[in-house]
This record gives C-alpha cells, structure tokens and sequence, in this order.
C-alpha cells in the first residue's frame, strides 16, 4: 500500500493539470472567438475540432442530389466569405446588404437547397502543394470568424463540384467526373447567366448535350450592383429552364432566390474555365483566350469578337453598370 500510494498520489497530478489545461485552452479559445485573435495555438484548438467534425457530403454525392433529386444549389469560398465579413474582393466591393443577403444563403434550413462550402480539412491529402498551403493559410487566419458564421449541426455540400480539375494531384478520374457533371443539363433547356467577359461553353463541348441555350449577360465586375436587374430578366423568361449561373458572389444569392421562386439553379462558378484547362491538359492556372479568368496571371484583355453566331442568338439581354 505504501508503494501505491505516490503512484496513485503521481496520476492524480497528471489528471489534475490534463482537467486544467483541457480548461485553460477552451477559455483560451473563447476569448479567441471573440476577439478574432488567431496568434494563441492551443494543444487542443476547440475550433478546429469543430472544423473536423463538419459533415460536407463529396462532389459525388452533391452532383447525386442535383442530378438525381434535382436540387439546386449556392457556393461557398473565400470570396464570398471575405465578403461576408465586408471585405472587398477583385470583382466585387463589399457592403452590407451583399453581407446580409450571403448570411441568409449560408444560414438556410431548406433541406431541398444544397449550401456548398470549402473548409479544407478533409480534401488536404487529394490537392497539390500550392492548393493545400493557400487554403492552410486562409483558414488559419479566418478560423474564428468562420466559427462565428458555420452551422456546427448543419449537413453541407461540396462547393468544389466546379473545382474538378487543376487543384488535384491525381487526375485520372476526371473524364469520368465530366460526364458526370454533363447528366446536370442532359437534354434540358438551361438559361445561362454570366458574366460579360465568361462566354460559357463557347468554344468547347461542355453544352453539346443541352436542347437549347439562351444566356443573360451581365457586368463581369460588381455584378451584385445590378442584382435587381438581373432577377427582373430572368422572371420575365416565361418557359421554366434550368438555370445556371457564372456570377461571382452574386450567383450564390441568386440561385437561392430563384430556387425560392421555383425554378432549379445552379452556382457553377468556374466550371467552364476548369474544362478549358483539362482540354488544355495544363496542370496551371491560365489564361484562356476570349474568356476572363480572374484567377490566372498574365495578359485578362485577350478578346476578340466571338465567330460563332449561336452565341449571339441565345443572348437575350444584355445589362450592363458601365
């Protein structure tokens, strides 16, 4: 009993300061979250436990809901993020009502209506070196304030279903994938709303299976501005197509409105310029002629008048803040 005794006395020690630094770190983190202070690591972060217990269904299984249920869906990245917090981007300035209008999307409880978000943790592994540092870095900087905005309880989507090709090491399923992505507008009508400089689809086979086009053009920068515009064309179409939007933050607010409205919409964001590059076989960002590509270095002015005249015949509209 004597030999017992410090032994027991030595793991009630450890206990004690196991109970007090579990104690000290969640107050830690608290403080925080409320200051928006990230220079205080943790041994057990209580905010990224919160990360990695999120459940985010794939890009299968989003593509399954959209395709198969025919759900419609709005996404989130760090753009729409910064915006929320009143942060202004490359193409859009910041302001309230945008910040509010995002809150709403991301906060939506319509179980019909797929919110899309990117939080790394899971996809680390399968992204490239210069994908998994950025993202690293974004979300150790903004961590906190992404606790404040994130449904814990929520299920959320995938908001890299447009993000199918350049950001991963291992490409070999992208045909598949592709094909996949195509079962969306299969034989469908679709409206595209885009913006000036996109040309979605021009080009390239990405529509090849679609019955028929008609594209609403809109301000390629601070589209957000014209919002109301924009919502007004599209309710003015009177036969109910599929709707699919290249607009920045603004399609995220617009394809929930319009699934409210009744119709099925889809945020694909870049997708377009992610099938240019897998045709390209690049494994970089680049530009793509004709086409702006906010994301890619080098000359964003090389554009030239679009031969092909069904894309003249499918605009509709055009509204323009310039």
């Amino acid at each position: 009993m004597k030999i017992l005794k410090p032994i027991i006395f030595y793991f009630e020690i450890i206990f004690f300061i196991y109970i007090f630094n579990y104690y000290k770190n969640y107050i830690l983190c608290m403080k925080c979250i409320e200051n928006n202070n990230n220079s205080t690591y943790c041994f057990h972060c209580p905010v990224e436990l919160i990360f990695k217990g999120l459940k985010i269904l794939s890009d299968d299984k989003t593509l399954d809901e959209i395709i198969f249920n025919k759900k419609s869906i709005s996404r989130f990245g760090d753009g729409e993020f910064h915006l929320i917090f009143e942060k202004t981007i490359g193409f859009q300035k910041a302001n309230k009502l945008l910040s509010r209008k995002l809150l709403e999307v991301l906060n939506c409880k319509d179980k019909n209506f797929l919110v899309g978000i990117n939080i790394p943790y899971k996809e680390l592994t399968k992204v490239t070196t210069h994908v998994k540092r950025y993202w690293t870095k974004y979300f150790n900087n903004y961590k906190f304030k992404l606790a404040k905005i994130i449904n814990k309880k929520k299920l959320y989507y995938s908001a890299t279903i447009s993000r199918f090709y350049v950001r991963y090491k291992d490409k070999t399923n992208i045909p598949n994938y592709i094909q996949k992505l195509k079962k969306i507008w299969d034989k469908r009508n679709i409206l595209i709303i885009e913006g000036e400089k996109s040309r979605i689809g021009i080009g390239n086979d990405l529509f090849d299976n679609v019955k028929s086009i008609k594209r609403i053009i809109c301000p390629f920068r601070n589209a957000f501005n014209v919002y109301n515009k924009i919502l007004n064309e599209v309710l003015k179409i009177k036969e109910k197509r599929l709707i699919l939007i290249a607009l920045g933050p603004t399609a995220t607010i617009l394809a929930y409105d319009l699934y409210k409205l009744g119709y099925q919409s889809i945020d694909i964001g870049h997708m377009d310029i992610e099938y240019e590059w897998f045709l390209k076989n690049t494994t970089k960002k680049i530009q793509i002629k004709n086409k702006y590509v906010n994301e890619a270095l080098g000359n964003r002015n090389i554009f030239t008048k679009v031969k092909d005249n069904n894309y003249y015949k499918e605009i509709i509209v055009k509204i323009l803040n310039y």
